[in-house]
């Protein structure tokens, strides 16, 4: 998901350019520079303002360049207290040492970097027989690609949900020209972007204010004639709940309906086959055709790498794949991009043969521990737990402040207080149907130790003794002075022309 940014007017980069009026003005003693000898800050570009719209005409030394970028990124916040994110903050020098070894490298030529492609198919080989992918038939071998996310991988995914639909109503000599896909109204945004661009209508499984995945009864009573697919979720991004895959399998097996589900197990796929490996939600069940997963979440790997696996060729139409030979060999792709880097890919390998099987299994059990022991520690602070617990979800913390307690202040006004010590809890509301519901989310990733939770759990005490302590209007008051002030809210007006949209999920429901 990549940030919308507006390009300023000449006016408003004017306004932009000093703080203080008539400061230009002001006459200092001529700086006299010697470029080799000067400090970074000795020399003239430390007292210059950093270019912003317009690129400079001259060069500035690398060593300038440098400090200066980096003293600009040290605004950003801290990315191993960043509890809202399920993005990888940690990897080991060695695999840090490959991936910058192969930041040259474009994945893409094939040719050029035979062995990169070979560690993807590796890579591809690994995660699907990790999804129990049929193996037995040579003629019905699964197929799978790495992308650079689960964004794409499921924009691949449903585009050969829709064009397999699109082939048989076509041979059957049916109107093919309203397809519609079935899905929890807790799906990521990549979802409803997928349906957007590829003009498939969205029928929603809404969740309550008592359940936060899809209704396998539900969603499978939406299917209709014109059903491309059901999405199943393997960690949702709300409260981190497995689906029930294998419900909604077992009722289009018993009602004989030909509907294929795609599995989106972004968060939970490199974690539920280790911690609950008896789940079934996987190439198990006869009607999941695709699964997607991230590669830059629990895979273990930094952004942005994912991958996706077709049961067969069967479910991968051929006219989706495209043939060429420009970057000199023959090649076949099917992918939204082309070029990327090969480091993130060579990263998932580094990790699978590094830690293995029980090396996985060792820390997505550790997380699991860590996420029990912290929502053990908010019961005890008055929050009322949301998500599962013991394995039977991701590792991470779902919790909202419970209404009998009769507090003046929300979830949203206790985030404030906790990105004051420097951690950034969410606190957002929830789905559609049930948006009335605040809540907050804490994800526990590799780097977040025992020791670090504790120090969190204490914060929490500090942040509710604060709130305590004032009053409503005081609380409002500090609410709105961090909204108006904190950096990170400055970038929300930088496109007024998409403001108040009607046709997500969060302008339909304002969740």
């Amino acid at each position: 998901m990549v940030h919308l940014a507006t390009v300023p007017s000449n006016n408003a980069t004017a306004k932009e350019a000093s703080i203080v009026e008539d400061l230009e003005t002001i006459k200092l003693s001529e700086q006299v520079e010697n470029e080799v000898t000067a400090s970074v800050y000795g020399s003239r570009f430390a007292a210059q303002e950093l270019p912003q719209h317009e690129m400079p005409d001259q060069e500035m030394p690398k060593e300038v360049a440098y400090r200066l970028i980096r003293d600009d990124l040290t605004l950003d916040g801290n990315p191993m207290l960043n509890l809202a994110s399920f993005v990888t903050t940690y990897m080991e020098d060695e695999v840090e040492k490959l991936m910058a070894e192969a930041l040259p490298k474009n994945f893409i030529d094939y040719e050029e970097y035979p062995q990169t492609a070979e560690i993807q198919n590796r890579c591809v080989s690994m995660i699907a027989r990790m999804f129990n992918a049929p193996t037995h038939n040579e003629d019905e071998n699964a197929m799978g690609t790495s992308t650079v996310g689960s964004s794409e991988a499921i924009m691949l995914g449903v585009l050969s949900m829709k064009r397999r639909w699109q082939n048989k109503r076509k041979a059957e000599g049916k109107d093919y020209s309203k397809p519609n896909m079935v899905m929890n109204s807790a799906v990521q945004v990549c979802w409803e972007k997928a349906a957007r661009y590829f003009e498939v209508e969205e029928r929603y499984s809404y969740c309550t204010e008592d359940r936060y995945v899809i209704d396998p009864e539900e969603a499978v009573n939406l299917v209709d004639e014109n059903t491309i697919g059901i999405c199943a979720i393997i960690g949702t991004t709300y409260t981190g709940e497995y689906e029930d895959v294998k419900a909604i399998n077992d009722i289009l097996v018993e009602k004989s309906m030909d509907c294929p589900i795609h599995v989106d197990a972004a968060s939970g796929g490199f974690v539920a086959p280790f911690v609950v490996p008896e789940l079934s939600w996987d190439f198990r069940l006869e009607k999941v055709v695709s699964i997607n997963v991230s590669g830059h979440k629990y895979g273990l790997v930094y952004p942005g790498v994912g991958w996706v696996v077709w049961r067969s060729p069967e479910f991968l139409p051929k006219e989706l794949v495209f043939n060429i030979n420009y970057l000199g060999a023959d090649q076949a792709s099917f992918t939204l991009n082309f070029s990327k880097g090969a480091s993130q890919v060579i990263g998932q390998y580094y990790q699978m043969i590094r830690l293995g099987k029980r090396g996985y299994r060792a820390i997505m059990m550790n997380l699991t521990r860590t996420a029990d022991y912290l929502a053990a520690n908010l019961k005890q602070l008055g929050f009322i737990v949301m998500s599962k617990g013991k394995g039977q979800g991701l590792p991470l913390v779902a919790f909202r402040l419970d209404p009998k307690n009769g507090r003046h202040y929300d979830e949203f006004a206790l985030a404030h207080q906790l990105r004051e010590r420097g951690w950034i809890v969410p606190a957002y509301t929830m789905a559609p149907h049930s948006e009335k519901l605040k809540m907050m989310r804490v994800v526990v990733r590799e780097d977040f130790s025992r020791a670090r939770c504790d120090t969190l759990v204490k914060d929490f005490k500090l942040a509710l003794e604060t709130l305590g302590e004032m009053d409503k209007q005081q609380v409002e008051k500090h609410k709105e002075h961090v909204e108006k002030n904190t950096a990170h809210s400055k970038s929300k007006s930088h496109q007024p022309h998409y403001h108040k949209e009607k046709h997500s999920l969060q302008g339909k429901h304002g969740k």
